[in-house]
């Protein structure tokens, strides 16, 4: 049998050439291979690469802007308090100076009197004045600010400035003997302490 020379396939050297449906195409060796799947965490969740759009910079922009607004309004507010309680401790300031001061008046009135009748009867002078004396120390009694000027008590150097100390044999050592200056109020509402005389020590 005469034999004749066998043809290139037409449809492997002719691109255009029509594959028979149902016939996938010819394998390929320079096709890339599939790469590995994409790492996952152990517990089945996605791993970074599958994290979620990163937020634009308009976004941090606006957030920044937002907080800065806040600060400002509470530094704003907290001024606006520190003028009002400012105002309303000066206001309590006068109110109580005002009550004070009308607290002395009738101390006032009452010397003005006795110095008018002074003139009149001299000897009864002494007695306007100790009134008038009795009435300024019940005055700064009842502003919270008790008189002492007591004699015979320990001494006290909460109470007492020491001024002088004097040799005393009836006085227990360490008494108060005399008392120059009364001393007024108590604790942290002490005008000032007693100037006072104590008693040697032996």
């Amino acid at each position: 049998m005469p034999t004749h020379p066998q043809e290139p396939d037409r449809a492997a050297s002719d691109p255009g050439a029509r594959v028979p449906e149902g016939a996938g195409p010819p394998p390929r060796g320079d096709l890339p291979h599939p790469g590995p799947p994409r790492p996952e965490a152990a517990n089945g969740e996605p791993g970074p690469d599958a994290a979620g759009p990163v937020p634009a910079e308009d976004d941090y922009t606006t957030a920044i802007q937002e907080l800065e607004d806040r600060w400002r309004r509470a530094l704003a507010d907290l001024d606006n308090l520190r003028k009002r309680h400012a105002r309303e401790l000066e206001r309590e300031r006068a109110v109580e100076r005002s009550r004070t001061a009308a607290a002395f008046l009738p101390v006032l009135d009452n010397l003005e009197l006795a110095l008018t009748h002074a003139g009149a009867d001299p000897g009864a002078i002494v007695e306007g004045i100790r009134a008038v004396r009795d009435q300024a120390v019940n005055v700064l009694e009842l502003l919270g600010y008790p008189r002492h000027a007591e004699t015979g008590v320990a001494f006290d150097p909460a109470r007492h400035e020491v001024v002088g100390v004097v040799q005393d044999p009836d006085a227990p050592p360490g008494t108060v003997v005399e008392v120059l200056r009364p001393g007024y109020g108590d604790g942290e509402r002490q005008l000032r302490p007693a100037a006072v005389t104590v008693a040697k020590r032996e």
